[in-house]
């Protein structure tokens, strides 16, 4: 069950950060809950040699280097939330295919939305990981980062500051590299 809290009256600057308000494709903002999630994905390509290397992603505001990342929108699933954000920070398409991960974080809210927005209760959120699988090399990247590249497991592992990319990084390339 979703929930709802009276917020006090933001700015729209201060509303599209939240993830309380977003724009919609043909003009104009339009109202949006921010579900108490996170996902975490990150993009994959599989070279003619068999390898494999992973986009991690530079965000433009702090320069810290991470995976693709977003909040859950109104009543979407982790897995829906993933699709979304792939075509916004990256122009994935949404029928690529996902890899849900067993890696879970868990992040303090603040730190996602800058207050406690889900009331004074929830302090901490779930952040949910995937990898998606690319057909080709070059992303679209979104205003929200500055570059991306793609490396090798280690060399990812060294750009990442969150333990929790480089948990759900490794999980992705053992699952990939890994015979069942």
């Amino acid at each position: 069950m979703p929930i709802h809290r009276v917020l006090p009256i933001l700015g729209t600057a201060q509303r599209l950060m939240a993830g309380i308000l977003s724009v919609s494709p043909i003009g104009g903002a339009i109202e949006v809950a921010r579900a108490p999630f996170q996902v975490l994905v990150f993009p994959f390509f599989r070279g003619d040699d068999g390898t494999f290397v992973y986009a991690v992603f530079c965000r433009r505001d702090s320069g810290v280097w991470q995976g693709i990342s977003g909040g859950g929108e109104g009543g979407e699933t982790g897995l829906e939330a993933a699709k979304r954000e792939c075509w916004e920070e990256a122009g994935i398409p949404a029928g690529a295919r996902l890899i849900a991960l067993d890696s879970v974080g868990i992040i303090p809210a603040e730190s996602v939305v800058g207050s406690l927005l889900w009331g004074p209760e929830i302090h901490t959120i779930p952040e949910y990981s995937f990898g998606v699988e690319c057909q080709k090399k070059d992303l679209e990247l979104s205003g929200e980062h500055s570059e991306y590249k793609w490396a090798s497991l280690k060399e990812g592992e060294g750009q990442l500051r969150w333990q929790t990319n480089k948990n759900a990084l490794h999980e992705l390339d053992r699952r990939l590299t890994t015979p069942c």
